[in-house]
């Protein structure tokens, strides 16, 4: 009868426990799903973050900021007083996208074939494909696309434009494969680079290039490559490693002269640019050499972010840090926009 009656408050003391139970089960079960639940969330903000950061460095590998240089190609229609021209301006636009994609192109092949020397670049290190975060593999899959994008809109738009973009490519592509190691040879082709730009924009909107724009556009371009390849020679002295073969060609008082050589005439080919004649008539305004003052200016302004500040590096990393680059390319463009679109403005007439 004892071992009965402890047999039931075992068994009494059992059941009791089994709601204790069922609720401890409830509470591992509901914490087990806020976990699950939680961790699943960080699993998906981790994978769009890591999707997120590699588009980015796809779209890092095109250089977008570099596009900068291909506004070039509406410089002809600017100066020719057509800039509301719709139809060309739509043209150019298309235009500009062909010229950006070949570009992409070049700048991805250049960046293949310079991976280890990038690698020991205190900028240029965290390129891409010099950093990892884009393989070769994909990188010359982005650069195929681009090639065939570019050269088929080029095609719908005007084919002397495709030739001239063909030019600009093959230049680049010799470049890339070692005409860039040949000192002298590889600012010169870089020059070059922007007058093609000049004169592709002029095939698109049917204008007229005369000689004192081209004369212009490579001497500017010329400028601020001298300046760019003095920025790899003090990257040299503080690491002493050669950033590329061609440096080895120049050191700090050859580009110093040089400097100010194409300063010199830069300045006197602009005043006699603003000042001649023949432009005088075409404009229908003798105003022009008013805009000198933005012309020298910014070239004084470029010339202490290199002696002063030793920052000549990319052009298009000046122009969009600077703000005193900015103002001054902004009232350039003003200045001229009130003497070429504005003409019944006498402001400043005798």
């Amino acid at each position: 009868m004892t071992s009965k009656l402890i047999s039931g408050k075992n068994d009494l003391n059992f059941i009791s426990e089994i709601p204790q139970q069922s609720k401890t089960t409830k509470k591992i079960h509901f914490h087990y799903t806020e976990t699950h639940t939680s961790n699943q969330s960080n699993g998906n903000f981790a994978i769009f973050t890591g999707y997120s950061l590699l588009v980015l460095s796809y779209f890092k590998l095109l250089r977008p900021k570099d596009w900068a240089k291909n506004l070039f190609l509406f410089i002809p229609l600017f100066f020719s007083g057509n800039l509301f021209n719709w139809i060309k301006l739509e043209k150019l636009a298309w235009g500009f996208l062909a010229f950006s994609l070949i570009a992409s192109s070049v700048y991805i092949l250049n960046d293949y074939r310079d991976i280890e020397v990038d690698r020991n670049h205190p900028v240029k290190c965290s390129r891409p494909l010099a950093s990892g975060s884009v393989s070769k593999t994909v990188a010359l899959g982005i650069m195929s696309v681009c090639i065939i994008a570019g050269f088929a809109l080029s095609l719908v738009l005007r084919t002397k434009f495709t030739f001239v973009l063909g030019i600009y490519f093959l230049l680049n592509v010799a470049y890339s494969f070692g005409l860039k190691n040949i000192s002298i040879l590889d600012i010169l082709i870089l020059a070059i680079g922007f007058v093609l730009r000049v004169k592709a924009g002029g095939i698109l909107a049917f204008v007229v290039i005369s000689q004192w724009l081209i004369i212009m556009v490579f001497l500017l371009a010329l400028f601020m490559a001298v300046g760019k390849r003095r920025d790899d020679v003090l990257i040299r002295m503080k690491s002493g490693k050669d950033m590329r073969q061609s440096v080895k060609g120049y050191n700090l008082d050859f580009l110093n002269v040089c400097l100010a050589i194409v300063c010199a005439i830069i300045i006197m080919a602009y005043l006699m640019y603003t000042v001649s004649p023949e432009v005088n008539a075409r404009f229908g305004s003798y105003r022009l050499f008013y805009t000198a003052l933005f012309v020298i200016s910014g070239i004084m302004r470029y010339l202490q972010l290199i002696y002063l500040e030793n920052n000549s590096g990319s052009p298009t990393k000046l122009l969009f840090g600077d703000r005193f680059l900015q103002i001054n390319l902004l009232l350039w463009i003003i200045s001229f926009y009130v003497i070429l679109y504005m003409p019944s403005i006498t402001l400043f007439n005798q």
